[in-house]
């Protein structure tokens, strides 16, 4: 019985999502709706941007609905859920939907400032620490526990902040943000079911269920033309402060939401490191080379893999599964290990990867100098390449 209350949601999502993509896809190509074409986009061709524009009127559909029959009727005794206190964050995560749905809808079909976006991601994740959702305990992290609600609820809104961002910036290639999405929420989805948090659980599976059929649709594409179609800001945005709430709801030490676990704020966070730590280490080389915060460049890990020559879909394998590895890495880790050691475990890992790339990449510069490069080199300056920029 337990399974069918996931394995339901899951399933309506899924079927909505398939049916809903390829009506958005034909009314893009219908209104010319397309993705433009820059310096800094992988793609040659124009292509549609809005299948995420189903996202969120699925997700508020299916919450909308499940909290009201959980919260009128409570059919399943032994599930002990306490939708009064958490009802409040689901009203306030559907509204935080609507807004980004808006905001980024805007954007993909007429464009919009990165300061109103800015704005509009600050008063989205001011309504979680509203509805009474913020990290309020570091389970030990620099030997800090508990955190009074002026240190927790502005951490809160920084990291949502984040997320949302480095969801965004990450979805640079075909499946990649919706990859590394469906996978965080299905991880999320066995935690919070594991912890009896059924209504983040039927999130998660929702989440899960309608990212399917779109990473299908963006990495394989529709009809026998193969035509694809992008998620666009609409789609980052809201997955973004998804995933946001899943992972603060995990974090947070309340009974309420799920009974307390050591390894709740490692296991939550870093099922986001890879997009997180790519996000504020590409921030950080902009600011230092005197660049804006948000402009736009090819520094991310996804342009990093390209350039050692790997095609669009294993560079969106190998980031989907180093994410994994994360994951699993840290949820089975805190099990035997303190929370600083699987931190610092983490940085070293994050740092050696990196540190490999630039060895890799140093020994390909030095190969192309020699006189044999030289010549093979000349010998396909005239040939196309698959795509130009």
């Amino acid at each position: 019985m337990k399974i069918l209350i996931l394995l339901i949601p899951f399933i309506i999502s899924a079927y909505l999502s398939k049916a809903i993509i390829p009506i958005i896809y034909l009314i893009s190509y219908k209104k010319r709706l397309f993705d433009p074409v820059d310096k800094r986009k992988i793609h040659g061709s124009i292509i549609p941007r809005l299948g995420g524009v189903a996202f969120a009127p699925i997700q508020c559909c299916l919450m909308t609905l499940a909290v009201m029959i959980f919260h009128k009727y409570n059919f399943l005794n032994d599930l002990h859920l306490d939708t009064g206190e958490i009802l409040p964050m689901f009203l306030l995560l559907t509204t935080g939907l609507v807004v980004l749905f808006v905001v980024g809808i805007t954007d993909d079909l007429i464009g919009m400032n990165y300061k109103c976006k800015f704005v509009a991601q600050l008063i989205v994740a001011l309504l979680l620490p509203f509805s009474g959702l913020w990290i309020n305990d570091l389970y030990g992290i620099l030997s800090i526990h508990a955190l009074p609600a002026w240190i927790g609820m502005p951490l809160t809104v920084f990291i949502v902040m984040l997320i949302i961002n480095a969801i965004n910036l990450i979805d640079g290639i075909d499946g990649l943000c919706s990859g590394l999405i469906m996978v965080s929420c299905f991880i999320f989805g066995v935690l919070f079911a594991i912890s009896d948090a059924w209504l983040h659980a039927i999130f998660a599976f929702v989440t899960t269920g309608f990212l399917i059929p779109f990473w299908h649709f963006n990495v394989f594409g529709a009809s026998k033309r193969k035509r694809r179609i992008f998620m666009g800001d609409t789609g980052s945005m809201t997955l973004g402060f998804s995933i946001a709430f899943l992972a603060i709801s995990f974090s947070m030490n309340n009974q309420a939401i799920k009974p307390f676990s050591q390894g709740a704020i490692i296991s939550a966070l870093m099922t986001l490191i890879v997009p997180v730590l790519d996000v504020a280490r590409v921030i950080f080389e902009r600011l230092s080379n005197g660049q804006s915060a948000f402009e736009p460049d090819r520094r991310h890990i996804h342009h990093k893999l390209l350039e050692l020559g790997l095609s669009d879909r294993a560079t969106m394998a190998c980031i989907i599964l180093l994410a994994l590895f994360f994951s699993l890495f840290n949820i089975i880790g805190v099990q035997y290990i303190d929370n600083n050691m699987i931190l610092v475990l983490d940085g070293v890992l994050w740092t050696g990867i990196h540190l490999t790339y630039h060895w890799i990449r140093s020994n390909r510069k030095q190969d192309s100098k020699s006189p044999r490069m030289w010549e093979f080199t000349k010998l396909h300056l005239n040939k196309k390449t698959d795509f130009e920029l």
